[in-house]
């Protein structure tokens, strides 16, 4: 079965169900645990998301949170490696249905910065915010079942975005 993609409204628990995580996510990683942040859309009071809790994990070494994996595997999660991004470590949960996804970085990473600095832009951009939660519902319904379409229409304007955020912030 395909990842049902779905664009609800913003969720008052979404924060709570992130700290709740990131106490897992620290007991797993114990001192290789830099810090653990909320990202994505779910970290943006008011902003329209999938219900999918993003977390960026920093770490002091990949290779020791590398030997973490079995943990977080025992805690539901898959292990996927770099998928696709060099020195990125991404995990996730709840399988085609996923509840929460995480992206952990080495803590010299340049994706760390870039990571925050959008989240960051949202959060004091109501009116990017709301253009973004417009274009992230019209996606959904024009492809409920097709992940990679849905991301490739958000492409452009996260780009964009992520380009002023890191002017702004970086």
């Amino acid at each position: 079965m395909a990842q049902h993609v779905y664009v609800v409204d913003y969720n008052p628990q979404w924060p709570e169900r992130f700290r709740k995580e990131s106490r897992l996510i620290e007991k797993i990683l114990g001192d290789n645990c830099v810090s653990v942040h909320h990202i994505g859309s779910t970290a943006v009071p008011g902003l329209a998301a999938k219900d999918i809790i993003d977390i960026l994990v920093v770490v002091r070494s990949l290779d020791d949170a590398d030997k973490s994996a079995a943990g977080f595997v025992s805690a539901g999660y898959e292990w996927l490696g770099e998928f696709g991004i060099p020195g990125r470590r991404y995990l996730r949960k709840g399988g085609d249905e996923r509840t929460h996804q995480i992206h952990l970085f080495q803590q010299d990473d340049e994706n760390i910065r870039r990571h925050l600095a959008f989240r960051d832009y949202l959060r004091t951009h109501h009116d990017v915010s709301e253009e973004y939660a417009a274009l992230k519902k019209d996606l959904a319904i024009r492809f409920p079942y097709d992940i990679g379409a849905y991301c490739d229409g958000k492409d452009l304007f996260v780009r964009t975005i992520e380009k002023a955020a890191l002017a702004e912030y970086g």
